[in-house]
């Protein structure tokens, strides 16, 4: 006989047997009633093992602005604040890049000396056509109307003296990144940008000659590789002495190029003022170029030292109970940018570097264009990205101690953003005016309702900004629990 067409399988499947009596049924409701159970406590361990599983998840930030933002700089403040064993560890590798920033330093004023002093410009071995990225200061001319700058003896003695640290320099390179190459830069000075107003196109105007840049890649263990060498501890200790005794013989010579009044109006005609760069330490050679000298805090987040790729920072933050993040700083020239993309996903915050002392200065790779305007479209892409539509975003307006500076020095903000108008030229109301045309933007742009977060910083100054970073901190962790419902 056929079963009905109303019949459901399952139904026939866990009804009761045919004919069962009492003691039949009460075996098989108590079996069924301890089954209950089991499966009760099993989906309550899967629970528990899912927000287990949640709450381990890395926190994933995103270090995101073109070059020289800051964005470095701001990982290395995270490391000092939340991975102090960590930085500690790392403390003694950063000596090189430091005796590294110093010497080049002296040896860019050297080679501008023998430009001006020959007559001609200095003959480079190097090619010139690589990857473009932005770099320290790069010789321009002085204008050929100017009085010929007075060069003496001394000058002539002070290159001889200091010529072995060019040998110091490729040393050292070598130490800290063997497999590394050069990148090229424009010469084009770096204050020197046109007017513009917001969206308007560059003036066409071609990138001039280049020059080069050591860095290293991000695919590199430099702090490894300067901790070892590839030599034996003996070698090592010899090479680092060796290296530290020229240093420490030339401490005279150095403080006396760069104090030197011929040497500061060269630069000055260039237009280069290298106290505004990364990696500046010719006022601190007193303390620097000794033979016992170690790193402070300050000094190596100040330090130079370029990387190309993406660097990834794990932290395990212990007041969060062990919870681990993932720090990303991506390159931030234009070759680079390409790059950003793929860290989009799963993205939980991104912190966005805008330096706002550069208002009057141009991209290095592409010097048609203002620098401050260039940042400008970048925020506008990433606000605009659907990809980060419910990522968190915080801006952090960089540089502000370089921009009071700036000001104090007689730039004014008018003549190079004539939206700015007849505002005061003061930093309290150039911040607010940066600040509220960065605000506009991210509302007009945002896919999605998302609150404005923004601060003022300079994240050379460690102490500062390990009070933000602790606000910033707690915003990420409670929108990241959120995300996770988690509460």
């Amino acid at each position: 006989m056929g079963r009905s067409i109303d019949e459901d399988p399952l139904s026939l499947a866990i009804a009761p047997p045919p004919n069962e009596t009492t003691e039949e049924r009460e075996v098989r409701l108590k079996a069924e009633a301890e089954a209950r159970k089991i499966s009760d406590r099993i989906d309550e361990q899967l629970k528990a093992e899912r927000a287990a599983l949640k709450k381990k998840k890395p926190i994933k930030v995103l270090l995101l602005g073109q070059s020289e933002s800051g964005k470095s700089t701001t990982l290395k403040n995270f490391q000092i604040a939340y991975a102090k064993d960590a930085w500690t560890a790392e403390r003694a590798a950063w000596r090189a890049v430091i005796q590294l920033n110093l010497v080049r330093n002296v040896n860019t004023i050297l080679d501008m000396l023998a430009e001006e002093m020959s007559g001609g410009p200095v003959s480079r071995d190097e090619p010139e056509d690589t990857e473009d990225d932005e770099a320290p200061n790069a010789p321009t001319p002085a204008p050929a109307e100017a009085k010929p700058l007075q060069f003496t003896e001394k000058h002539a003695l002070l290159k001889l003296r200091l010529a072995p640290l060019h040998r110091v320099q490729k040393d050292l390179e070598h130490r800290i990144g063997a497999s590394s190459g050069e990148e090229t830069f424009s010469s084009t000075p770096i204050t020197t940008a046109a007017p513009f107003d917001f969206g308007s196109d560059p003036p066409p105007e071609l990138p001039k000659k280049r020059h080069q840049e050591f860095f290293i890649r991000s695919t590199q263990s430099w702090k490894a590789d300067v901790a070892a060498d590839g030599l034996s501890k003996k070698n090592k200790a010899a090479q680092d002495r060796e290296t530290t005794e020229i240093i420490a013989g030339c401490a005279d010579d150095m403080q006396a190029v760069w104090k030197d009044p011929v040497v500061q109006e060269m630069l000055h005609r260039r237009k280069i003022r290298m106290e505004l760069t990364g990696g500046f330490f010719l006022n601190d050679v007193s303390r620097i170029a000794t033979r016992d000298y170690e790193p402070s805090d300050d000094d190596i987040v100040r330090a130079r030292l370029r990387t190309l790729g993406v660097q990834e920072y794990k932290i395990r933050f212990e007041k969060q109970n062990g919870a681990e993040w993932s720090f990303y700083d991506v390159g931030g020239s234009r070759t680079q940018r390409i790059a950003w993309y793929p860290y989009f996903d799963d993205c939980d915050a991104i912190i966005f570097l805008a330096p706002i002392n550069c208002f009057d200065e141009r991209l290095v790779e592409d010097p048609r264009v203002n620098r401050l305007e260039d940042t400008y479209r970048l925020w506008k892409s990433v606000c605009s990205s659907k990809l980060l539509a419910k990522t968190q975003i915080i801006l952090f307006l960089n540089k502000c101690d370089l921009l009071d500076k700036k000001l104090k020095n007689g730039v004014k903000v008018k003549d190079h953003i004539h939206t700015f108008g007849d505002r005061a030229n003061n930093v309290d109301t150039v911040q607010r005016y940066f600040a509220q045309h960065f605000k506009e933007m991210f509302r007009r742009n945002s896919p999605e309702p998302r609150q404005f977060r923004f601060h003022l910083t300079s994240v050379v100054d460690t102490q500062a900004t390990a009070v933000t970073l602790s606000v910033v901190e707690e915003n990420i962790l409670r929108e990241h629990l959120r995300k996770l419902d988690l509460i």
